[in-house]
């Protein structure tokens, strides 16, 4: 009971978190009816609390609730199909859901109207599918209801295989739930003399059942989740990154600057390079902006490949990059856009022309330094490199100093 509680509230929740998935509202309903005639189940067994050695049992109650139960599952089942075979037809009508809700809920209450009735509530209308004294099924049951119980399961199995085309583990947990079923009244309608044991058999095997069913949801809530996770991160990366080089953008570089120059000591210096490629207007002018691109991916590639783990490679520019440097010395910083000044201006078969990049160093130990007085020096030094003849590496030095 409890496991199919739990069950229609999964069903639910998801119904909740996507109103395009209607067809989960009849599952939902009815493992939430089933739970409430399990309860009538245990009814039929009125001394299951008090541990009497010799309880009264209402057998044939119990298999009458089972029979509801069973009938009840099925059409919400097939319900649930048909509604998925035409959820891009129906999804986003309102009529649809309130429809849809309505007829569950009739259903549900005529269901267990009806159990409530022809259990011995109502004698003049009970139905006999067990002697209670014999602990027997009577040929009713044996050669009508358990066949038809059958037959409708069957159906529903059909159903879902036909119209889901199994495209998904949910309805892959339907088929076999429906089979699960299948097998359990195939087990009591194989029964030879009394029937406790293979009683107790179907209901454990149908627990099992239920148990699986709840693990299914369980690895779906799991998917949704590392989807969802995958799309976070993804949109992140997308939100800090520049999308032609990948390198990170402007606002991510300022912020991780920012954050830096909070942790800087004078053992912990700075360090921020600017760079800018020479020349770049003559390749898009002369080449087109595919050629620019090429370009602007090459430089991004040797940048990104010269950074360590630590730093933060930008594009803050048309074809103006930046490089921050956490706990690096000017001297440190110079070596490292010495190496990238020559990766860049070495041989370059996939390009136009040769390439070449004039980049300006600058080297903090004071945090009282802003981010935009860290870029401009470096950008000083990066122009004071391109005034002295280009594909230079320049140091930025106080004036006078």
């Amino acid at each position: 009971m409890v496991f199919h509680i739990t069950i229609a509230c999964f069903m639910g929740m998801k119904y909740w978190s996507s109103k395009r998935r209607l067809y989960l509202t009849p599952v939902a309903f009815g493992f939430a009816c089933s739970a409430l005639l399990m309860l009538g189940t245990l009814s039929s067994y009125p001394d299951w609390l008090s541990c009497n050695p010799s309880p009264v049992v209402k057998q044939n109650d119990a298999v009458i609730y089972y029979f509801f139960r069973n009938i009840m599952m099925a059409i919400l089942f097939m319900s649930s199909i048909i509604l998925y075979y035409f959820r891009r037809r129906i999804m986003h009508s309102w009529k649809a859901h309130v429809m849809t809700f309505a007829a569950c809920i009739v259903l549900v209450l005529t269901i267990i109207f009806l159990s409530w009735l022809y259990s011995s509530h109502s004698p003049k209308l009970s139905i006999n599918f067990i002697d209670d004294l014999n602990h027997t099924f009577t040929p009713l049951w044996k050669s009508i209801i358990s066949w038809l119980l059958m037959a409708v399961w069957f159906i529903t199995l059909i159903l879902i295989i036909c119209l889901s085309k199994l495209r998904n583990i949910f309805w892959y947990s339907g088929a076999f739930f429906c089979s699960a079923y299948l097998f359990t009244l195939f087990r009591l309608l194989s029964t030879v003399g009394e029937l406790d044991q293979a009683w107790y058999q179907a209901r454990f095997f149908e627990t099992l059942c239920t148990l699986f069913l709840i693990l299914v949801l369980l690895v779906d809530v799991f998917i949704l989740y590392r989807e969802s996770n995958h799309k976070y991160v993804n949109s992140y990366q997308n939100s800090i990154r520049d999308p032609l080089t990948r390198l990170y953008n402007r606002s991510f570089f300022y912020d991780s600057l920012n954050q830096q120059l909070a942790k800087v000591k004078a053992q912990h210096p700075l360090s921020v390079i600017i760079s800018d490629l020479d020349h770049f207007k003559r390749i898009n002018d002369n080449y087109g902006h595919i050629a620019g691109d090429k370009v602007i991916q090459f430089a991004a590639s040797v940048l990104d490949s010269h950074s360590r783990k630590d730093d933060v490679a930008a594009r803050i520019g048309g074809e103006e990059f930046a490089l921050l440097l956490v706990n690096t010395s000017e001297n440190e910083a110079q070596a490292i856009a010495e190496r990238i000044r020559l990766a860049v201006s070495a041989e370059q078969t996939a390009l136009p022309e040769r390439m070449t990049i004039s980049m300006g160093v600058y080297t903090t130990h004071d945090r009282s330094v802003t981010a935009e007085e860290c870029v401009q020096r470096a950008d000083e030094a990066m122009y004071e490199a391109k005034n002295s003849g280009r594909n230079r590496v320049v140091i930025w030095r106080r004036q006078g100093g």
